[in-house]
């Protein structure tokens, strides 16, 4: 069990860092193999759904007090396309890999991981992106950027804990990937990506009780607080709550915490599933 020796399971996962390292490379390759452009894909894709986004936002659901909005809205949709690739690979990791899993010994939950750091390589690539986009805009850069990396860390960890529950409920569970587009998809348009958390009601009353939906919205959905983590850093030019800041990190840490847990209670079955 991961709770009576999670300092043996981290130690077994260093000693495998190469092969971490190596899967990561394996996913990156993979991804661009046989394409013209490289890596130069995770730079014009963010470009392309900004352009789009602006263009049915302008028309449809631009709220006019939102200057900037380009960058409003890659602060948010960068953030959002790093979670929301990562969970739908890194739910299928396992059973993509059961030919592995059945042949060779190494800590499973290398795999999961593997395509969360890929596709953290890729969000990295993709900032470069909103950083030439703030440039052209001529907007500083918040004194505060620094905060920056430990943002990216706090989400990386939330998202590695989801995806370790997750790609144990897949091996058990064939449709959880098939729910998962379904689920994806709503908590889309339930998080602050291409629209500013503002259009919630501060005030809204449910079964004659008064309930501050947008507050709601970040208690129950933390890519909601992530969001706002990094539009505060990027957009804003402000420093995050550290109240907000310390709420989302524990959040982030216990589902961490869960999934490793959930993960390591069942990775031993694994080669019996696959």
């Amino acid at each position: 069990m991961f709770v009576d020796r999670p300092r043996t399971r981290l130690a077994t996962l260093w000693r495998y860092r190469t092969l971490l390292y190596n899967l990561v490379l394996r996913d990156l390759k993979a991804r661009y193999k046989n394409s013209a452009l490289g890596f130069l894909w995770s730079l014009l894709n963010p470009l392309a759904m900004m352009v789009i986004f602006t263009v049915i936002s302008t028309f449809l659901f631009r709220d006019n007090n939102v200057p900037n909005y380009p960058i409003f809205l890659l602060a948010g949709l960068l953030p959002w396309n790093f979670f929301s690739v990562s969970i739908m690979g890194g739910a299928n990791s396992i059973v993509a890999n059961g030919y592995l899993i059945n042949k060779v010994y190494f800590p499973r939950e290398v795999l999961p991981i593997a395509t969360v750091i890929a596709n953290l390589v890729n969000f990295l690539l993709a900032l470069l992106v909103l950083f030439a986009v703030i440039i052209f805009f001529g907007m500083p850069f918040s004194p505060w950027i620094w905060l920056l990396p430990v943002v990216i860390l706090i989400q990386t960890i939330f998202t590695v804990g989801i995806v370790l529950f997750l790609s144990t409920l897949q091996v058990y569970y064939r449709d959880t990937l098939l729910i998962l587009d379904v689920v994806i998809l709503a908590w889309f348009f339930l998080t602050p990506v291409f629209y500013p958390a503002s259009v919630f009601p501060q005030a809204f009353e449910i079964a004659g009780v008064t309930v501050n939906i947008q507050r709601l919205v970040y208690i129950l959905n933390p890519m909601a607080s992530l969001v706002n983590m990094y539009r505060d850093l990027l957009y804003w030019g402000y420093r995050t709550d550290l109240d907000f800041f310390l709420r989302t990190s524990v959040t982030a840490v216990v589902i961490f915490a869960f999934g490793y847990w959930f993960f390591a209670r069942h990775s031993n079955d694994f080669s019996e599933e696959v």
